[in-house]
């Protein structure tokens, strides 16, 4: 007896005849490309649900899409990227793009090795988030597919980039500490090891806001960095510095949230209550810091719309790819919460004016 045949793979022209409409058409749709209606997208979507169509992703390959994007994240620990993702993932949801990911481990190997494995993948296009790469490097892979570079700072001619303005954060969250009455506003920075990147990172540029904004505070003689890296073990080692300190600051801002996780357990730990010792704040205003146990005040550089502007400028470099680069820079706002207020013996004139002034 004869095994049963396979069943035969649903192909274009069966999805095309279903909903009574041409090949192109159907393609049109695939690639939501333009001209088609609303009115042909939902007979065509229709026709895919009801035949069970699924695109054959070698095929596309060979014909020089297949129809996936690549997005490169620097440590899938840190909570801020899920939000840039959920912006990715949202502004392709009625298009047939999957996204596949990859950790940079924050290392330039690392960061290779994913990129040339997506690469030699056929992905059609990369997000690259937070890369420590040289920007030779990064001008390489946007040579070969078209890219974004989200959260790096600089101008290339070969690739966009999506950024929150992290300098103007940082003042914000200065501005905010000061106001409530601050003067030893400490900062815990990602140090940055290679000095080439520091007006590109995110990190330095938050830590040069910092710097500004004190100084334009009068506050320069409390300028207080200490350097670890953006993780929970780094706010937690850079907080146990600053709580060591003869004269310990009466407010902490921390570079990201995850490093504000890491100063809150110390100050715990410490025997210290937050905000009525010490005031702590991060950056990101991630989900997790409008937990009401957590209520950590922050910047919020919204990272949804950075990941849906991310895809938005990288599906137009896929239909086009010799047009101009395009640099968005988001503005952030500041969200605060419980976690700061007055500093401790102060009366509670949060942001009344009798905090420090600024120079003229």
């Amino acid at each position: 007896m004869e095994p049963p045949a396979s069943p035969r793979r649903v192909t274009i022209v069966d999805v095309a005849q279903h909903a009574r409409v041409s090949t192109t058409a159907v393609s049109k749709v695939l690639r939501n490309a333009y001209g088609a209606s609303p009115e042909m997208r939902a007979k065509v979507r229709r026709a895919i649900d009801e035949l069970g169509y699924r695109p054959y992703a070698a095929a596309r390959g060979l014909r020089g899409q297949t129809y996936t994007i690549g997005v490169m994240l620097p440590d899938i620990r840190n909570p801020f990227f899920p939000e840039i993702l959920d912006g990715i993932t949202d502004r392709l949801q009625d298009t047939d793009y999957q996204v596949l990911l990859g950790p940079g481990c924050n290392g330039e190997k690392e960061e290779a090795r994913v990129t040339e494995a997506m690469i030699d993948r056929g992905m059609d296009g990369l997000v690259l988030v937070a890369p420590v790469s040289p920007r030779s490097h990064l001008e390489h892979i946007a040579s070969v597919v078209p890219t974004v570079v989200v959260g790096r700072h600089g101008h290339s001619p070969v690739y966009d980039t999506v950024t929150d303005d992290d300098v103007a954060g940082a003042a914000l969250l200065v501005g905010h500490l000061a106001g409530l009455g601050h003067r030893r506003i400490a900062h815990i920075e990602h140090h940055e090891t290679d000095p080439t990147r520091i007006a590109e990172m995110p990190n330095a540029l938050r830590a040069e806001g910092y710097r500004q904004a004190m100084r334009g505070l009068g506050l320069a003689q409390e300028i207080d960095v200490v350097s670890t890296s953006y993780t929970q073990q780094g706010g937690y080692e850079g907080a146990k510095e600053l709580l060591g300190r003869p004269s310990r600051p009466t407010a902490v801002f921390a570079g990201a949230d995850i490093v504000a996780m890491g100063v809150l357990e110390a100050v715990a730990e410490a025997g210290l209550s937050v905000p009525g010792d010490m005031s702590v704040a991060g950056y990101d205003n991630t989900a997790f810091a409008a937990l009401g146990p957590i209520s950590l005040t922050s910047v919020d550089q919204a990272g949804h719309e950075i990941g849906d502007n991310a895809v938005r400028l990288l599906l137009e470099r896929i239909t086009e790819r010799r047009k101009p680069s395009v640099q968005v820079k988001l503005s952030p706002t500041l969200v605060p919460r419980r976690t700061t207020a007055p500093p401790p013996g102060q009366s509670d004139n949060a942001e009344s004016g009798r905090g420090v002034q600024p120079l003229d």
